[in-house]
């Protein structure tokens, strides 16, 4: 403290006022940002409360079977897009607070399975004057579900953990990036589900049942979900591509 305050006392009054300025500039920024994610906060906030008015309101019991079945697919998309959207906008902790781990069904035993192995380029320890060779001491097995048209298979990605007994030193391969982090799909099931919806005008209800008879349990409302999280995802290329058209 003393020594800050001897650093301002050796500064003129025009380094003085340049500071201050700059001070102010940043704390105005600062604010001005503040500002614009809560005005953002509160618009998907107020948003995310129309959606579930829409899908739960009288209004909404009021319909025929067929209606309600493609409002309720379309807005657990919106609800689902607009949560991620709130998400982003809201501090990291804040938002790792309210997201919860979904309850899934293990993947059927009787699908094929296509396994990818992961590891190392080199068993040997790097760590700091060791240089020891690593033995494997586990793996971590997860399964994605693939879809090739027609035909449903699953991925098990085996990634195994080396450590080394003198450093214990651990080392495995990382996971790869997913459009849904934890999911149990892959990319190509995501975009046949987009395709079917979007260019062949399949509703979500109808590939539920579509899925169902190839012996694979999707729920409509993971589904949209699916569809929400993507649409999000896939906003930067829209926005790409709306500059380029507009100009």
């Amino acid at each position: 403290m003393n020594s800050a305050l001897a650093t301002l006392a050796d500064l003129n009054a025009d380094e003085l006022r340049e500071m201050v300025t700059g001070l102010l500039q940043k704390v105005s920024s600062d604010a001005a940002q503040i500002q614009f994610k809560q005005a953002l906060i509160d618009k998907l906030t107020y948003e995310n409360a129309v959606l579930k008015r829409l899908k739960f309101g009288l209004k909404s019991e009021r319909m025929n079977a067929e209606h309600r079945s493609l409002l309720d697919e379309t807005l657990d998309a919106d609800l689902q897009a607009v949560a991620e959207e709130i998400a982003q906008a809201v501090p990291e902790s804040a938002a790792a607070q309210e997201k919860r781990t979904p309850k899934r069904q293990a993947l059927p035993a009787e699908l094929p399975r296509q396994t990818f192995t992961h590891e190392p380029e080199s068993t040997v320890c790097t760590a700091t004057g060791c240089g020891s060779q690593m033995k494997r001491i586990g793996e971590d097995v997860s399964e994605k579900l693939d879809y090739v048209p027609g035909v449903f298979c699953v991925h098990r990605h085996v990634r195994g953990k080396w450590a080394c007994a003198c450093c214990q030193t651990l080392v495995q391969v990382p996971v790869e990036p997913h459009v849904i982090d934890k999911g149990i799909h892959t990319p190509g099931l995501l975009a046949q589900v987009l395709t079917n919806k979007y260019a062949d005008h399949l509703p979500l209800y109808r590939q539920e049942a579509i899925f169902g008879r190839a012996g694979v349990g999707l729920p409509r409302s993971t589904l949209a979900q699916w569809v929400g999280s993507c649409g999000v995802e896939l906003q930067p290329l829209v926005d790409a591509l709306k500059r380029d058209i507009l100009s």
